[in-house]
């Protein structure tokens, strides 16, 4: 099932095949430039549902993460060390 949207926006079913696969559908592998051999990353909450997004954008967001947990690290111990 689709339904017409905005360029930039998709919606469909995809149905779960017997190996517990699906299949992303060409307009949105068009849509995001998927090609064949690309790395996804499959994020999952029980209570907000499934998500899909591009692996290389999240390697930038994870190592954003981590300098930004070594700063506040860095920080908390400089507080530690102040006399008081």
């Amino acid at each position: 099932m689709k339904l017409k949207l905005p360029r930039d926006q998709f919606l469909s079913t995809v149905r779960v095949g017997d190996k517990g696969q699906i299949v992303i559908p060409k307009e949105v592998r068009d849509l995001f430039e998927i090609e064949p051999g690309d790395s996804l990353m499959l994020m999952a909450d029980k209570k907000r549902g499934i998500a899909i997004v591009g692996f290389d954008g999240m390697i930038d967001f994870m190592h954003e993460s981590v300098r930004q947990a070594q700063q506040a690290q860095q920080e908390q111990g400089n507080q530690e060390e102040e006399p008081k």
